[in-house]
């Protein structure tokens, strides 16, 4: 009998001292002469709370820096990767001013239906330049503007089906990138030219040249290429032609004041 008494208060004791529950998620019973220290379930909603809010301010600005590596890597390598093709066909054609055509349109049949086949800028484009750049797609409109589409997501058209002086290089999927902005332009669609047969003034950045960023008109400085004409880089210029030639200039990098915020 003295035995049984003597466990049973050992048994009080023992649940007098010890901790055996664990209660409200993070916080614990506790009992003298221990105590354990935790955080009460407002505190943790708090601390999470917290954690939320800085996530919400930080994570746009890394999407955003990833975009940016994105479309500086895309540009960089569309640009070189077309002017290699641009010297390989010269070593099969000759200078580039020979063979350079600025050609558009298509034929039609008697109903006035485009004959398929027929596009004069994917005749000339085939040619001379497709067999030397991995195309995996090629799409043709109506009008007779072709686009073509890499392996890495890009892809590269023309802006308009009567000249093949102009080019659009899109840093994503086409359809994606004119559908998603009013105004794709310096966003995820950039203008292009090859002109190398020009001696006009208005040119002069092109004659002799390979594929180049827009840049017709141009007077070479930084500040034309912000403002001050129908071509600059800005928000609220149409076209914004000189978009690609701005990160160009800055050596393939967006530079920390570039007017918009590219995608791919």
């Amino acid at each position: 009998m003295k035995n049984k008494l003597n466990s049973r208060i050992i048994r009080g004791v023992e649940k007098a001292c010890f901790f055996d529950t664990i209660r409200a998620g993070f916080a614990y019973t506790h009992t003298a002469p221990y105590r354990k220290f935790g955080f009460t379930l407002a505190e943790v909603l708090i601390t999470l709370g917290i954690i939320g809010v800085v996530a919400a301010m930080t994570l746009p600005t890394l999407v955003q820096k990833y975009r940016n590596r994105v479309v500086e890597t895309r540009l960089q390598k569309f640009y070189s990767a077309i002017n290699q093709a641009v010297k390989m066909a010269e070593l099969e054609y000759g200078d580039k001013k020979i063979w350079y055509e600025d050609v558009g349109g298509l034929a039609v049949d008697s109903d006035g239906n485009p004959i398929e086949g027929s596009s004069k800028i994917d005749i000339w484009f085939t040619k001379y330049l497709a067999p030397h750049i991995k195309i995996i797609k090629k799409t043709i409109e109506s009008d007779g503007r072709p686009t073509y589409y890499f392996a890495d997501g890009s892809a590269l058209s023309t802006p308009d089906a009567t000249v093949s002086r102009d080019w659009v290089f899109f840093t994503g999927n086409p359809e994606k990138c004119n559908k998603k902005y009013e105004n794709p332009y310096g966003i995820c669609k950039f203008i292009f030219e090859f002109y190398p047969a020009s001696e006009s003034a208005d040119w002069k950045f092109l004659y002799n040249k390979g594929f180049e960023p827009a840049k017709v008109k141009w007077d070479g400085t930084k500040e034309l290429l912000y403002s001050g004409n129908a071509w600059a880089c800005a928000k609220e210029t149409i076209g914004r032609a000189y978009c690609a030639a701005l990160i160009q200039h800055n050596g393939w990098k967006i530079p920390a004041d570039y007017p918009l915020k590219v995608d791919y």
